[in-house]
């Protein structure tokens, strides 16, 4: 009996090992202990003109905090923010997603951030953790405004502090099981300052921009888990949808034939601003109506930053059918044009 309760324990003890080893090489241990997550501070920052000004700008051209966290609706060939409804939230379910929900970012008190710290704020902007200590669903790209600088920071919060109030009360989102525990490896707390990059410098200034932009999120084909398909960063393949609308994908980016080598400075902010590729009009699912008031300068120094990526060979065109592609796995326009990479 008794050898027979040691191998039983050294049996158990193996597949404990075994257990240990195999969480730790795969998920690891932060689906189960929770995100990380810093204790938050009585930090708070101080509302000056000049972050009002710049926080106006990057809000409402630039994150996309309003687009996404405003009901949308149709307004001729584009999609826009209902006046009534600025920074009041919105379910997702038109997209696809019916368990997600980009909370009110008003000042009302009782169903927005009116009561949440300034430091709360900062810390689900920049590293993705809610206010109630919980991780955020990676859509919200905290990964990107991760590199958002202290003083953009400041000016986002402060600005969004004037918003008119709007109670508009919504259910917290509900990221389905196991997706709600292996996002708890997502939120990173940011360790020291992060200082305000050479904006005077194009390629840095457009790098920046198409980050806090999160260009590259919906430019980017993603893997059935939601990861980012290694070697295809910026060249399309992402399929959009919102309801009424015809489901579109993303272009590709990149300097490759298949990309947009032929696109001029010119032709790039025509595009931004209009929505037009010459006479071909683009998808109302591209927010181009959003980010189209930015500056000249702005739009000239992305276009200069994408000017810089790798091409990538990858073929996607929604006016053709949408067909299995073997270079990202996903399906798209003209997706059996592709091969695979040798």
């Amino acid at each position: 009996m008794k050898r027979w309760k040691n191998a039983v324990a050294a049996t158990a003890l193996v597949l404990a090992g075994v257990f240990i080893i195999a969480v730790t090489a795969t998920v690891g241990w932060r689906p189960f202990l929770g995100p990380r997550a810093r204790p938050l501070t009585n930090r708070t920052f101080e509302p000056t003109a000049a972050r009002l000004e710049r926080g106006a700008y990057l809000v409402r051209n630039v994150t996309g905090c309003i687009y996404c966290h405003s009901d949308l609706e149709s307004a001729g060939d584009i999609l826009q923010i209902r006046a009534d409804r600025e920074g009041a939230g919105r379910s997702w379910k038109d997209e696809g997603t019916p368990w997600l929900v980009a909370p009110n970012i008003t000042p009302d008190r009782e169903s927005g951030a009116g009561a949440w710290s300034d430091d709360a704020i900062a810390r689900a902007v920049r590293e993705g953790i809610g206010h109630d200590g919980r991780a955020l669903f990676p859509m919200m790209p905290y990964g990107n405004y991760r590199q958002m600088s202290d003083e953009d920071l400041a000016s986002v919060i402060v600005y969004l502090r004037t918003l008119r109030p709007v109670r508009h009360t919504l259910p917290s989102s509900t990221v389905p099981f196991p997706v709600n525990r292996l996002i708890n490896a997502a939120p990173q707390p940011v360790d020291g300052l992060v200082s305000s990059p050479d904006l005077s410098d194009p390629l840095t200034r457009g790098r920046y921009l198409a980050t806090m932009a999160s260009c590259g999120e919906c430019h980017s084909p993603r893997d059935d888990k939601g990861q980012p398909v290694p070697g295809m960063a910026f060249s399309g393949g992402n399929t959009l949808s919102f309801e009424g609308h015809r489901s579109a994908a993303s272009a590709n980016l990149t300097p490759a034939a298949s990309g947009i080598p032929y696109y001029t400075e010119a032709l790039f902010v025509e595009t931004i601003r209009t929505g037009r590729v010459r006479a071909r009009r683009i998808s109302e699912l591209m927010p181009w109506s959003f980010y189209r008031n930015m500056s000249d300068e702005d739009l000239k120094a992305i276009f200069g930053y994408l000017k810089t990526l790798a091409p990538v060979d990858h073929y996607v065109d929604n006016s053709l059918p949408p067909t299995p592609c073997v270079r990202c796995n996903l399906t798209h326009g003209g997706g059996e044009r592709n091969k695979k990479p040798v």
